[in-house]
């Protein structure tokens, strides 16, 4: 088995081992001849230059200097592909329509999700290919979590496909899975209720107490818990994790109209 160099480490870089695979999740994605593509990480091409084949333009940004050189080399001669040796997270595309693709280094997964989902400017769609139990964190699946929740009236989060260990070189430790991301056009919640939203979420979640009723006590009555409950159709003492994102945006609603409507409740524990 192959050692891992220095760079890898750091990056924890998993490559792709088979061209075929790659080039099934390519055309799975939405990814056609009008878009401009990024893709984080490029590694060795094999990702670039599937993404060649149907891209309009493909920018592939690449932090390993001798893997630049290498990509250069290799994409001379497409001038579809451009390619950039950057750090991702310092890097801000122009503004402008573009998606995203990449096989991203594990240990980076959150600092990378965090500036897909809120840096402007948001990308339309993203594809990664990521260790699965953050893919499953971020996509509230199969129970929703403070991430999914607070990211899902702007993101639309899913799992595409799980993936073998034994489709990458070196063969890593941890399960990976295929990540789509596509912004919401219009967004679940309006613009001006965002904060009072996320205030409500993070209340919701912020209690180490079992359920959410009793989370939610300072917020709810029991006689309106119980309505909504019904209403809502989840068990008066689900836990945070157990509603999904519809409950919970008519959870919000409902706290909303409370709030317009004079109710001083201040979401501060």
């Amino acid at each position: 088995m192959a050692k891992k160099s220095h760079n890898q480490i750091l990056l924890a870089q998993n490559f792709f081992r088979s061209s075929r695979l790659v080039r099934q999740l390519v055309n799975s994605s939405s990814i056609g001849p009008l878009d401009i593509v990024y893709e984080i990480g490029a590694g060795r091409g094999i990702i670039t230059a599937e993404l060649a084949q149907i891209a309009y333009k493909v920018i592939a940004i690449e932090k390993d200097p001798a893997l630049a050189r290498h990509l250069r080399e290799r994409f001379q001669h497409t001038p579809s592909v451009e390619i950039l040796v950057d750090d991702f997270l310092r890097y801000r595309p122009p503004d402008g329509k573009y998606k995203i693709f990449g096989n991203i280094p594990y240990n980076l997964t959150a600092h990378i999700v965090r500036k897909i989902l809120y840096t402007s400017p948001v990308p339309g769609e993203a594809y990664l290919v990521i260790q699965k139990e953050a893919a499953e964190k971020f996509a509230g699946n199969p129970k929703a979590t403070q991430f999914s929740i607070l990211a899902g009236p702007w993101f639309d989060i899913q799992i595409l496909q799980e993936l073998r260990r034994t489709d990458f070189e070196p063969v890593p430790n941890v399960a990976s899975a295929f990540l789509h991301i596509e912004k919401r056009c219009p967004p679940l919640i309006r613009e001006e209720d965002n904060a009072l939203y996320r205030n409500f979420v993070r209340y919701g979640f912020g209690s180490w107490k079992k359920s959410l009723k009793l989370n939610l006590k300072p917020v709810f009555t029991y006689r309106q818990w119980k309505r909504l409950a019904k209403d809502l159709r989840f068990p008066l003492d689900a836990r945070p994790s157990e509603l999904n994102l519809e409950q919970w945006l008519g959870l919000f609603h409902f706290f909303r109209r409370g709030v317009h409507c004079n109710r001083h409740v201040h979401l501060k524990r």
